[in-house]
């Protein structure tokens, strides 16, 4: 979790339907889509989400005898390859002939910055 401050780039909050940490400025959950605040007439629109990757995929038990564990982890590193989170995402079991599919995303949300204020 983020240790940014309220109202700083990156700054984090837990969502109160799924508890997810999702971002501070986010309006909707990315978890469970919920609303998180509703803008009022003089709030500036959030800036709609870029897609800036996104991966699908399945997985599918070849084998006709015994059962089968899963474990989804995503891992975050950053540019000097120091980890910054790693979560298991989900767990499951496989059954012979059954097949499960994944998708992955990473979504960039621009950032207004504050207006300045002017000095009198």
């Amino acid at each position: 979790m983020s240790v940014a401050r309220a109202g700083t780039l990156g700054a984090t909050r837990i969502c109160p339907h799924c508890k997810a940490v999702v971002l501070q400025s986010a309006n909707i959950c990315p978890g469970c889509q919920h609303h998180l605040r509703f803008n009022s007439a003089n709030a500036e629109p959030q800036a709609e989400a870029v897609s800036a990757m996104r991966i699908e995929g399945s997985i599918q038990h070849a084998g006709r005898g015994e059962s089968c564990e899963y474990c989804v982890v995503i891992s975050i590193t950053n540019e000097r390859g120091e980890k910054i989170a790693r979560q298991v995402v989900g767990v499951g079991a496989l059954h012979p002939g059954e097949k499960h599919k994944y998708s992955f995303s990473v979504d960039l949300m621009p950032v207004n910055p504050a207006p300045e204020r002017r000095r009198n």
